[in-house]
Formats: C-alpha cells, sequence, structure tokens
C-alpha cells in the first residue's frame, strides 16, 4: 500500500462498513452488527494509518484476526458496562481523525488522478459516518430527539438506521422518514446539510483550481522547451 493507491482500500473498507451493517440488520439478530462493526473499524484502522508503513503491526497476517476479536469483544464489554457513549465517543475520533488525514492528502494538494478522486469519495462517506455517530450519541443522551427511532435500544441498533439518515441528510434529499425533534438535533441535521454542500464546493473548487495549476505547469514547461530549442538553432555570434 501506497500513497498513490492507499485510497482504493480505504473505498472498499467503507463501502463493506456500510453494506455489512446494512445486511446484518436485515438479516440477523442484534449481535451480529456490532460484530460486522468491530471488524470494519479494524480494517478502516489498516487501510488509514497503514499508508506510510510497511512494517505496521495490524498488516500481518496473523495479527488482524486478533486484532478483530479483540476489538469486538472490548465493544461488547462497554455495551454491557453501560459505556455506550464513550465506545461511540471513541468511534468519533477515528472517524474525526480519518478524515482529516483524508482531507490534508485530498484536497488542494497535488496533481489529481484516480487515487484523489477515490480520496474524495471516501471523505465524503466519513464525513457521513461522523454525522451518524453524532445522531446516535444524541439520541442515547436525549431519547426522544428523533421520530421514528426507538427510545430504548443500543447503540449497535441505532446506528445503521442514523447511518441512513444521515446520507439522506448529506444529499439534501430529506424523505421526512426520520426527522429531528429537539434543538440540538435540528442544529446537527441543519448543520449537515450545509456541511455537505459545502464540501462539493470546496472539491469542485480544489479540482477545478488543480487542474488550472497543471495546465499553467504545463504551458510553462512547453515555452521554457521552445526557448531552450529557439537558443541551440540561434547561431552563436
Amino acid at each position: 500500500m501506497t500513497r498513490q493507491d492507499n485510497f482504493i482500500y480505504l473505498t472498499f473498507a467503507l463501502i463493506l462498513l456500510l453494506l455489512g451493517t446494512s445486511l446484518a440488520q436485515q438479516f440477523f439478530d442484534d449481535s451480529v452488527p456490532r460484530l460486522v462493526q468491530s471488524t470494519i473499524i479494524v480494517t478502516l484502522l489498516v487501510a488509514v494509518w497503514g499508508v506510510d508503513s510497511k512494517d505496521f503491526v495490524l498488516r500481518k497476517t496473523f495479527i488482524f484476526p486478533l486484532a478483530i476479536l479483540v476489538f469486538s469483544f472490548f465493544g461488547a464489554w462497554l455495551d454491557d458496562a453501560g459505556f455506550d457513549q464513550l465506545y461511540l465517543l471513541l468511534l468519533l475520533s477515528f472517524f474525526i481523525s480519518s478524515a482529516l488525514r483524508t482531507a490534508k492528502q485530498v484536497l488542494f494538494t497535488g496533481d489529481i488522478d484516480g487515487n484523489k478522486i477515490l480520496g474524495a469519495i471516501c471523505l465524503y462517506l466519513l464525513l457521513g459516518l461522523i454525522w451518524a455517530v453524532l445522531y446516535t450519541l444524541v439520541q442515547l443522551s436525549f431519547p426522544g430527539s428523533f421520530t421514528h427511532i426507538s427510545s430504548d435500544s443500543a447503540w449497535f441498533t441505532l446506528f445503521p438506521d442514523f447511518i441512513y439518515f444521515s446520507f439522506v441528510t448529506i444529499t439534501t434529499l430529506g424523505f421526512g422518514d426520520i426527522t429531528p425533534l429537539s434543538p440540538i438535533s435540528r442544529f446537527l441535521v441543519y448543520f449537515e446539510a450545509i456541511v455537505g454542500q459545502f464540501y462539493l464546493a470546496i472539491l469542485v473548487a480544489s479540482l477545478v483550481g488543480s487542474h488550472i495549476s497543471n495546465l499553467s505547469k504545463n504551458a510553462n514547461s512547453a515555452k521554457l522547451a521552445k526557448q531552450r530549442y529557439s537558443d541551440k538553432k540561434t547561431p552563436a555570434k
């Protein structure tokens, strides 16, 4: 994995997280979504933090299944001990740090290529996941903050519903099947919509700016090459 192809792995990890969570919620009981989410979080950890280090410990084949099990049991212990909010805060910190690392590599840096485009998509998905965790925290802390959401469910049963709601909000679709009721939940909803729109504007500005910079660089290189060729053709006096 290198900085030239790292977002391929992160893209697959994010898609697997979203798909796996949906399938687990659709076909299995409440214990499976937690295992799926714990598994994919470790996958994301490898995809994001394994970019710059060939010797990163979680990239070793025999360590990866062990890390999944440890993370899963740790998450189960937190839930059983009533520390749902702590678990979600750790998850939120992970997603935010991943988004910052992705943004640093994607926005307004270097030439635009396929890997950077994938990185931009990854950043958009990470933003949706960040708000999904925030919505879950609000619902756990202030039950009844959203309509059509159970007030006494565990975090891992709420999280898939809020993933759906978050991406409906960030894309400004607004189906209306889940709506915010409390002031803090309403703030998060409209703020996510604003961030989603600004992100698209910033992304377009980044792509256009990089493209113009590349055109200018290529034009200057061509002009310099032409000048050198002209100097060689001009006989010395």
